[in-house]
């Protein structure tokens, strides 16, 4: 029996028209305080093991010279979640900020804003506006009240997300990494259960039980930050392993930083058994997906929300960030200077490394270009070309501000970028200082009064930035 003709053609046109491809699932995992020299993929010499980021580097692209938006960590959350500096939201330092001896301080800083305001866009909308599922597990710290939790910020669940930034050590009410949490959106586990590896089981058992959409997953863990606990593997090898560390003769273990300590020498085998926790975590997820078939389908961004706490007032901190120059907190390279690797199905070369300068605003535009999700301009840059290309995006500088002073030691400053060139302003002074990054990565040389012209140059575009983004700035008393 021969189909009428208008049968026959119509089979023709539904066979022949391909079907359209399916959407990219997404998956950002932030970590919080992790050093660029935390990983073996940065830093071949660090003390810590990170197989399976070091595995994500080899089977993607690695940016070797990636920055968080900002010192600490609430503005780069912030800046990750809308795709704008910092100073555009008004969140430019952690939330609520530090206080201490503030009567003492010689300037007087601004004002913050305590949450990301809900007028803002965030990725996690953008996603759920194109037809994504999204989950938010982990740390958030953008918001004292619950109305600026993630589940009013455009994510369908949450999961241990909410005003604080850290675990909670509270007599008898919470323990830390270790349940009970204290965490109102996060139930206690068993006895003995780590926060890591919690965490990281919610983000699996979402991918295993998601729906048919595609998903945007945010992991944000809260592990390295402080209190540095011991994690339940690997703590023992590390202290034998500190045993046999060598060092080199006559090496420092700490150094001068303004009024503060930068620990020089990376040893602290609790921490490196947090880091290990982590990595061994983010390889279970990946693997997760290998198990789900969704590999080949989801792009996975693994960065940091600042540089490695590795200066403090006195001695004591858990990391170091060599050779960059001190660490969480500071505008010198140690304390910006982030892990940053992004892993998907359409890299253009694998194991690859761009020494193109990023930074954590990029994610947003990244990602929803990614996607294929319209979106509006705003300070990152989208790095799809870099990633699907091999090609180039246009910079001119990157610049960061922190007007406030920290538990590092660090005091009122903002600092800028452009090319190899770096200045960082200081606001109690009024002096600058300037670096030649590509011969000097540990900022060891000022060259200011070498180069008054440059150093002039890049501080007045400096203040042309601030003034553009709306920046508040310290004031004498």
């Amino acid at each position: 029996m021969k189909l009428p003709l208008t049968l026959f053609f119509l089979g023709c046109f539904f066979s022949c028209v391909e079907k359209e491809a399916p959407k990219p699932n997404v998956i950002v995992i932030l970590v919080d305080d992790l050093g660029w020299a935390d990983i073996g993929a940065n830093h071949p010499e660090t003390f810590y093991e990170t197989p399976n980021i070091d595995g994500m580097a080899a089977n993607g692209l690695r940016f070797s010279q990636a920055y968080s938006a900002h010192p600490v960590c609430s503005p780069t959350r912030a800046a990750l979640m809308t795709g704008k500096h910092p100073n555009r939201v008004q969140i430019t330092d952690w939330i609520p900020g530090f206080n201490r001896d503030k009567e003492n301080w010689p300037l007087a800083t601004p004002e913050i804003s305590h949450e990301l305001p809900l007028e803002e866009t965030t990725l996690a909308e953008k996603f759920k506006e194109n037809g994504y599922q999204t989950f938010f597990v982990g740390k958030w710290h953008l918001g004292e009240e619950p109305r600026y939790w993630p589940e009013y910020q455009g994510f369908d669940r949450n999961i241990g997300g909410w005003s604080v930034g850290a675990p909670q050590l509270k007599q008898g009410q919470a323990n830390g990494y270790y349940s009970p949490y204290g965490n109102p959106r996060l139930e206690d586990g068993p006895e003995g259960e780590y926060l890591t590896e919690r965490l990281t089981s919610e983000s699996i058992r979402f991918i295993q039980q998601r729906g048919e959409e595609p998903f945007f997953l945010y992991l944000a863990f809260y592990t390295v930050h402080t209190p540095i606990q011991a994690a339940p593997t690997k703590h023992d090898y590390f202290l034998r392993k500190k045993e046999n560390l060598e060092t080199k003769p006559g090496q420092q273990a700490y150094r001068p930083e303004g009024t503060g300590q930068t620990k020089l020498i990376q040893d602290n085998a609790a921490y490196a058994s947090m880091v290990s926790a982590m990595d061994e975590n983010v390889g279970r997820l990946l693997q997760a997906l290998e198990d789900a078939g969704l590999s080949d389908n989801t792009w996975v961004v693994f960065t940091s929300d600042n540089g490695g706490l590795s200066t403090l007032f006195t001695e004591g901190a858990p990391t170091a960030n060599g050779p960059l120059r001190a660490g969480k907190g500071w505008c010198y390279e140690g304390g910006i200077r982030v892990p940053f690797i992004v892993q998907g199905p359409g890299i253009s070369r694998q194991g690859s490394v761009s020494e193109t300068p990023v930074v954590s605003m990029d994610v947003f535009p990244t990602l929803l270009s990614l996607a294929q999700i319209p979106h509006d301009a705003g300070d990152g840059k989208d790095l799809s070309p870099l990633i699907l290309e091999n090609g180039q995006i246009e910079r001119e500088e990157l610049f960061w501000h922190y007007p406030h002073y920290h538990g590092s030691a660090w005091k009122p400053g903002s600092a800028i970028r452009i090319d190899h060139w770096k200045l960082i302003h200081f606001y109690e002074t009024g002096l600058s200082e300037l670096y030649n990054l590509d011969n000097d990565p540990g900022e060891t040389e000022n060259l200011a009064a070498s180069h008054p012209e440059k150093a002039a140059s890049l501080e007045n575009i400096l203040m042309q930035k601030l003034k553009e983004t709306g920046a508040l700035l310290p004031q004498r008393r």
